[in-house]
């Protein structure tokens, strides 16, 4: 049997047990709801020690966990009295400007990733907030700013270096491990440790965006006109419209401050020139009561919201996919969206349209590719005294967009409660995904996660 002095012996990143210095940092995870402590937490630097922590979990029986970038609201980062594998030491990001490639560390966020990319003026689809991991908003599918444009994150994954149930290093790809590289497009972590990603990039620089506040009372008409406007607009238009808390932005001004307003938070990913001219048209919509749009580096805008979502809040969220945004829909919203309960928390409405419409349903794993918006209902609060309360108000929110919305959503957006969803989350590739499931992870090692079981 392996013990924790075997795999001292072969691993070079850091292992931290209870009483061990630096164990309670080293156990701390994005949510601070799941509080949990892990017989131990094996920090890799490199597929080795991932090989030797995944080996240790399974000759034990032991349940595994997996962190990336540590931004999993589930907790799937974290499990009481079994392993940790945390890729945080994992964090390197190469640029090849030639082939127009990068490839990243399987505990690189997507921070590292632009800030590497865009020295050279490349880039690609990336999320909303900087510090989420680059594989874990991957392995789910990857919506962002750029999904319009560039796709989602996976349709421009290359290969992804995989550990697997049973301790081997393997290379999917579309020449080599073909299925599981089709898994790992949408399937989440449900089949190995991914140690490295290699990304597709596209020239991009910089962006013309930022977000617009209107009044509540004009949430009808912006979300309606976003709704008519981004069905055929060039897909160098990105953004989303969102419900959102004032911050106490100097932007906004102060007696506006913590009241609820409907946004639009616009990128422009095209020529620069026409950047204004593209934008203002989220302008006719309604009234603007405040903005802070303009030119500005893509990584400034992927990282513009980071402030409002530090590690230690308490997070429950709840997603759709949705076909169309009916006023039925657009009603429901705004029976909920005024009763946002503090500034961290948001409703987002991501369009999926464009070059995620050009990827067939059984391309990936990601399935819903006749879906136009991805919505989550993120409810994040720094008190966990209002836990129900923030609770109560996403899933009360969600039973009621749900029968306006399809019967799956955005796994990255899933909660711990959702399992139930997992084959509506995949429609017709679930069966496909099984099969996969049962050749790479037999016995279920990685089951943290939107589980898809063999």
């Amino acid at each position: 049997m392996s013990t924790i002095e075997n795999m001292r012996e072969r691993v070079r990143g850091q292992i931290f047990t209870a009483g061990d210095d630096g164990y309670d940092d080293a156990r701390r995870v994005y949510n601070a709801m799941h509080d949990k402590r892990p017989q131990v937490v094996v920090r890799c630097e490199n597929a080795g020690d991932v090989m030797a922590a995944v080996d240790y979990a399974r000759t034990n029986e032991l349940e595994l966990a997996v962190r990336g970038g540590s931004h999993s609201v589930p907790g799937f980062g974290t499990v009481d009295d079994g392993v940790v594998i945390d890729l945080s030491g994992m964090r390197n990001v190469r640029v090849n400007p030639v082939s127009r490639t990068a490839r990243a560390g399987g505990g690189a966020t997507w921070g590292d990733f632009n800030a590497a990319t865009h020295a050279f003026g490349l880039a690609t689809t990336g999320g909303i907030i900087s510090t989420t991991g680059v594989a874990g908003l991957t392995l789910g599918g990857g919506i962002g700013y750029l999904a319009r444009g560039l796709g989602l994150s996976c349709d421009n994954l290359i290969s992804a270096d995989v550990v697997t149930a049973d301790g081997q290093f393997l290379i999917a790809s579309e020449k080599e491990h073909e299925d599981l590289f089709w898994a790992l497009r949408g399937g989440g972590g449900n089949f190995g440790v991914v140690t490295a990603l290699e990304f597709r990039l596209a020239p991009l620089s910089t962006v013309y965006g930022g977000p617009m506040l209107f009044e509540m009372s004009d949430a009808a008409a912006v979300l309606a006109g976003f709704r008519d406007l981004i069905g055929d607009a060039p897909e160098e238009l990105g953004g989303f419209p969102a419900f959102q808390l004032a911050p106490p932005l100097p932007f906004i001004p102060e007696d506006r401050h913590g009241e609820p307003f409907t946004l639009i938070v616009a990128c422009w990913a095209g020529d620069p020139d026409r950047g204004e001219s593209a934008v203002s048209a989220f302008r006719e919509f309604a009234p603007v009561v405040a903005e802070h749009v303009g030119p500005m580096p893509y990584p400034a805008l992927n990282s513009a919201f980071d402030g409002l979502v530090p590690a230690g809040l308490q997070h429950y969220w709840k997603a759709n996919f949705v076909t169309e945004l009916t006023d039925d829909a657009i009603e429901a919203h705004l029976r909920h969206a005024p009763g946002l309960p503090a500034v961290n928390s948001t409703v987002h409405i991501y369009p999926i349209n464009g070059a995620c419409h050009r990827v067939t349903p059984d391309a990936t794993a990601f399935a819903y590719r006749d879906a136009k918006f991805a919505t989550v209902i993120a409810g994040m609060w720094p008190d966990p005294a209002q836990n129900e309360a923030g609770t109560d108000w996403v899933r009360s929110y969600y039973d009621d967009i749900a029968p306006h919305s399809e019967a799956g959503g955005y796994v990255n957006f899933m909660a711990d409660d959702d399992q139930g969803r997992i084959r509506d989350n995949y429609k017709g590739n679930y069966d496909r995904l099984v099969e996969v499931k049962r050749k790479y992870d037999p016995g279920n090692l990685f089951h943290l996660n939107q589980n898809i079981a063999p």
